[in-house]
């Protein structure tokens, strides 16, 4: 006999009812895909603000006099160059290179950081952690009793600087300030960074607050065009903006040098990490495999798994993530390709439910802001 599925849910789960969300199941977990339309939420966010729910997230807190050098040991990125109250984007590897997770790294204190991963991976991530982690550390998943809003688009600092006595302007990208009062509402992480090529804010916060923030984010933003948001509109923001999907660019698979995201891979850093061989002799020897933009000049949307085929046919690669982005109004995609068919203008063939689609290899992202 067959047991249902219970569905994890965040602590805005109630509140999705009334803005009338269409929720789907999301890696186990109970989600909106769309409140209103995903091309409306979409727009709203390259023009003026959207807000999205990414409570499902993961955190984790590692602390203690060996944290530094332990989590550096675990990514790729160079975490002895972070200051206090700034974050960066890393990996973490398997040993042959292959990722674990792309995740953030927050540098809260010297001897203490909070690590956000994707809420597919939690336990796996967690689990590698633990068993990673070397020297006196402690971690702390904190993933359940943390709630995360994103306020995404051209509009979110003007939003919500009116809920807050904090200069928003101060905060640099990829910095932070802890402990924010926002709407009355005490020791909120407030960090500019999110996942829609766009300016805006994550707010870190207890997971018992996140319904009323919510709310009074939609209130104040509301003269300004905010909107709520799904997955649906995330997904397309990330696209156009070529940002990585765990699960689709970067997978046990594929490397972060061939998801194309090297700049967070410091094969010249001191200290060693998980991977680091193996990534250096990519960079060294070149890859075999590169992940490029696409756009399709024939009819039809790339999906993620369609066979990639050089013009005479022969089997290239596969799409990693492809949508019709309702920014350029075209099929775009990105696409995990054998590496001498990674030049810019190369004609290329997408198989779509046994038909052939003519496509061609574009700069990405496809999007940048002004």
């Amino acid at each position: 006999m067959e047991t249902e599925t219970v569905l994890k849910r965040t602590p805005l789960f109630d509140t999705y009812k009334k803005y009338r969300a269409k929720v789907i199941d999301f890696g186990g977990w109970e989600l909106p895909v769309q409140f209103s339309s995903i091309i409306e939420e979409h727009e709203a966010v390259r023009n003026k603000a959207g807000l999205f729910d990414v409570s499902h997230m993961g955190e984790v807190l590692i602390e203690g006099k060996d944290a530094e050098c332990a989590i550096d040991y675990l990514v790729t990125n160079d975490v002895t160059k972070l200051a206090i109250d700034q974050a960066h984007y890393t990996a973490m590897c398997y040993p042959d290179g292959g990722t674990v997770d792309d995740l953030l790294v927050y540098k809260l204190a010297e001897e203490k950081y909070l690590l956000v991963i994707n809420a597919s991976n939690i336990e796996k991530d967690v689990k590698w952690m633990k068993e990673n982690l070397k020297g006196n550390v402690t971690l702390k998943n904190i993933s359940s009793e943390t709630a995360q809003l994103a306020l995404q688009g051209p509009k979110a600092e003007a939003i919500l600087q009116k809920l807050t006595d904090t200069n928003l302007s101060e905060i640099g990208f990829f910095k932070f300030k802890q402990h924010v009062t926002v709407a009355g509402i005490q020791h909120v992480l407030v960090s500019r960074t999110g996942y829609t090529g766009e300016d805006g804010f994550e707010l870190y916060l207890d997971g018992e607050n996140a319904a009323e923030l919510w709310d009074k984010l939609l209130e104040a933003g509301e003269e300004d065009g905010l909107k709520p948001c799904g997955l649906g509109a995330r997904d397309t923001l990330r696209l156009e903006a070529r940002l990585a999907l765990y699960g689709q660019e970067l997978t046990k698979d594929i490397s972060p040098l061939e998801a194309g995201i090297g700049f967070c891979v410091k094969t010249k850093k001191e200290s060693d990490f998980v991977g680091k061989e193996v990534l250096q002799a990519q960079r060294e020897q070149g890859l075999t495999r590169k992940l490029v933009g696409i756009e399709v000049t024939g009819r039809g949307i790339p999906r993620h798994g369609y066979p990639v085929l050089s013009e005479t046919e022969e089997d290239i690669g596969f799409i990693t993530s492809g949508t019709h982005s309702p920014t350029l109004k075209k099929s775009v995609g990105l696409a995990l390709v054998k590496a001498e068919y990674a030049e810019i203008g190369t004609p290329l063939k997408i198989e779509v439910r046994k038909k052939k689609i003519d496509a061609v290899v574009v700069k990405a992202p496809f999007y940048k802001k002004d």
